[in-house]
């Protein structure tokens, strides 16, 4: 594909209104680790809800809906569309104790929580084990995304993407810290929400697309694999139950509970549980996790969704998109790659709209978890366990080291990877099970940290045995693997809370003090607290309330859009009416709990 002069001038356009604000942020950060990994904690609601949805649309998530669409129709979205739990229950019941807590990095939480060395060990663990390996995954998904995009629109080898990625994001991320983080996103949100809107408008308009209504009107009769129907937001029971059972019912029953999964854990954590802890308040924590909920699924969707449908119709077969671009490396070849091919038929401007819209895209995820990386790295394991009395100085240097570090090293990695679905089915198999740990911790005393290594280690070694069954022809389906992982690794970690070593009761005492949990899961540590604590004013059904009627808005308004897009007009206002009554509810619910 090549590029005119407009197209250049408009991705010179697009970077330097979102990188070049970042710049007056370098000094700031520099200050000190507070600033260059929890802006001071001072930021709004609305900047840190807005970097929590920019955060989670990476240059990898359109490539992953498209295979999704590709393979399991719309209704396969239902994969992560279950999240829509996990991210609600946050708003209403974990997102006010996180900011309570007043540490700088979820994993600080450990030695808040839990006590001796085991405290020390889980948190030293997992700052290595998440901030460096887990997001290693993370952003090789990503840059592997980049590299199909860039191999598509410009034939370049992924080395050169990388690097010319990586000069960019590395140079941001050391430089400015979270404050730059977190105003590159706002920016680059609307830049890409812009972008992706015209590709979806554009590949409407191909004449063997035909528009919306030719669009519906050919896939309606096209079936997919296992025979399933393109266009349905729900799996058809009645004939595809084992596609059902794993694209529906495991994730809404099952997998938004028990896996962990970065932007969508079970309680918060990641970069949300970062966001979280540098609001300027409990308020604005709560607010950020609920604008980021409703953006996240329901603004963007679509637009990638409309995409891969007609990238059903203008390439069928895989082999289609090969003949097309006849240079494309074949490793690189999948479905997912669907979606850059699509990209081929924008007119002259809104070709480089879009690309700079993939770079804000690629930046605004590569340099959250840069930066939420070297934050465990140097804030959780280097300073707590290396290093411990340098001045802020050093350790604001140590992260600009580190950052530099995690991109060299996901970057490597990128070459072994081939899809992104294949790489989001590997980090829910890696995180099954724990999930349910991390609601509970909050309210149940018993759990210890042994219950976390436990739950670590059992996890992967289950997800590794599964992998070599795999490879030795021993066949077995990605939920049914979910079910055997989180079955295992509960029952390990449930015995670990029963038999294992328990948290000093000081350490109890102190957390319940500082953190006021409610439940009947305190009550015990309640007793034994000299304190005579003002009564906890959170109200848990009112919060029950909020949590259902946020999910219901969010999914009714997302198949609001939907049956609207595909001409249903009758069920499109049947929802409508729904999301109407379900918001009042919201807004009554988060007036009383907040008041």
């Amino acid at each position: 594909m090549k590029l005119q002069l407009l197209d250049w001038v408009i991705i010179a356009a697009s970077l330097l209104i979102c990188f070049v604000p970042a710049l007056f942020y370098g000094k700031r950060a520099g200050k000190n680790t507070s600033e260059f990994f929890a802006s001071g904690r001072s930021v709004p609601w609305w900047l840190a809800g807005l970097s929590m949805v920019a955060t989670t649309f990476s240059s990898d998530t359109p490539n992953l809906v498209t295979n999704i669409v590709r393979t399991n129709g719309v209704a396969g979205n239902w994969v992560w569309w279950a999240f829509v739990l996990t991210g609600v229950s946050t708003v209403f019941f974990y997102a006010r104790l996180w900011r309570r807590s007043g540490v700088m990095t979820d994993l600080e939480f450990y030695e808040l929580r839990y006590s001796g060395k085991a405290a020390g060990f889980v948190r030293g663990f997992r700052a290595v084990y998440l901030g460096f390996f887990f997001n290693c995954m993370i952003m090789s998904t990503v840059n592997l995304a980049a590299c199909k995009i860039a191999g598509i629109l410009f034939g370049l080898e992924r080395w050169q993407t990388l690097i010319a990625v990586g000069i960019l994001n590395v140079a941001f991320a050391t430089f400015s810290g979270l404050w730059g983080v977190l105003i590159i996103d706002m920016i680059q949100f609307f830049i890409k929400m812009t972008a992706v809107i015209a590709a979806a408008y554009f590949a409407l308009q191909l004449p063997q697309v035909g528009g919306l209504h030719g669009m519906i009107e050919k896939l309606s009769s096209a079936k997919g694999p296992g025979g399933i129907n393109y266009l349905n937001m729900l799996p058809d029971f009645s004939n595809n139950w084992d596609i059902a059972v794993a694209i529906f019912i495991i994730p809404v029953a099952v997998q938004w509970w028990s896996v962990w999964y970065p932007g969508a854990e079970p309680g918060g954590g990641s970069y949300i549980a970062q966001r979280m802890l540098a609001s300027k308040s409990e308020k604005d924590s709560l607010g950020a996790v609920l604008f980021f909920n409703v953006a996240h699924y329901v603004l963007r969707p679509w637009p990638w969704i409309i995409v891969g449908l007609c990238s059903i119709i203008v390439y069928p077969q895989l082999s289609d998109i090969q003949k097309a671009f006849p240079n494309l490396d074949p490793k690189l070849l999948g479905h997912d790659i669907a979606y850059p091919a699509m990209l081929k038929f924008l007119p002259v401007g809104f070709i480089g709209l879009m690309v700079g819209g993939l770079i804000a895209a690629n930046s605004s995820t590569i340099l959250t978890h840069l930066n939420w990386g070297a934050s465990y790295l140097v804030h959780d394991f280097y300073r707590r366990f290396i290093k411990k009395d340098e001045s802020e100085k050093h350790y604001v240097f140590a992260g600009r080291i580190s950052t530099i570090i995690l991109f060299v090293a996901s970057s490597t990695l990128a070459f072994l990877l081939d899809t992104a679905k294949e790489a989001f089915d590997i980090i829910l198999q890696v995180g099954a099970g724990t999930g349910l740990l991390y609601l509970l911790r909050w309210f149940w005393w018993r759990i210890n940290a042994w219950c976390e290594v436990i739950a670590m280690a059992s996890s992967f070694i289950i997800s590794l045995v599964l992998l070599i069954l795999s490879k030795n022809g021993v066949h077995i389906s990605t939920h049914a693997g979910l079910i055997i992982t989180i079955v295992f690794t509960t029952v390990s970690w449930l015995l670990a809370a029963y038999f294992g070593p328990q948290t000093e009761q000081k350490v109890l005492i102190n957390f319940y003090e500082k953190i006021r949990p409610i439940g009947p899961g305190w009550s015990d540590i309640k007793n034994l607290s000299s304190k005579t604590l003002e009564p906890e004013k959170y109200n848990f059904s009112l919060g029950l309330i909020g949590w259902i009627s946020g999910c219901v808005v969010i999914w009714s308004s997302l198949f609001t859009v939907g049956n609207f897009l595909y001409g249903r007009v009758e069920y499109g206002f049947f929802l409508l009416g729904i999301f109407c009554l379900s918001v009042i509810v919201l807004l009554r619910t988060i007036k009383t709990l907040w008041m």
